[in-house]
């Protein structure tokens, strides 16, 4: 009896220490989630864009949030800096490359439970044919099921990276980045 006993309870703990573990696709078919840029304009002001073709996927277990993980793939043709003539020259060899480089791609490879909801997550993000690591600083917006019947889960998250730190001889200083990801379960 003991033994029946133990091994219920042994099942019961395994199922509830995974039963918050899921799958989630970043949602940006609904323009629920965005990748957003800000660089100095030669010292005067800011300039500010998006890109606006991107996916990925992550895993969230809010019991084991050292094995969540997380991949953002970025088009990089699709940068818009609410600029034609200077979105081409971005894309340009002088910049982004984009005939060459079409793709960037950030791969979690470490995340940290900072406590309340505060996230640090280490990934190589794969940029200009280069890859860095670098530190996202997260934060769990919130979590629950939607209108349509699913379940989500969001995140913001800021990092900054240095152009020449992936090969791009220009350099305007640090680049912020500002990402915003709702998940849907799959």
């Amino acid at each position: 009896m003991k033994k029946t006993l133990f091994s219920v309870a042994l099942i019961a703990s395994s199922f509830l220490s995974t039963a918050n573990a899921a799958d989630y696709t970043v949602d940006t078919s609904g323009a629920h989630a965005s990748i957003n840029f800000k660089i100095q304009h030669i010292g005067f002001s800011w300039l500010t864009g998006r890109f606006n073709k991107f996916d990925g996927s992550f895993s969230y277990d809010e019991n084991n949030i050292e094995a969540s993980k997380i991949v953002i793939n970025i088009d990089t043709t699709s940068i818009d800096s609410n600029h034609a003539k200077r979105d081409k020259h971005i894309r340009t060899d002088d910049f982004l490359d984009t005939n060459k480089f079409a793709t960037a791609k950030f791969v979690s490879t470490k995340v940290e439970d900072k406590g309340n909801g505060a996230l640090s997550i280490t990934g190589d993000l794969t940029l200009h044919g280069v890859t860095k690591s670098l530190v996202l600083d997260a934060n769990k917006v919130g979590e629950g099921k939607d209108p349509w019947g699913g379940y989500r889960i969001g995140f913001s998250a800021t990092t900054k990276i240095t152009m020449k730190d992936f090969g791009i001889d220009s350099n305007f200083g640090d680049i912020s980045f500002d990402l915003q990801i709702e998940g849907i379960r799959k």
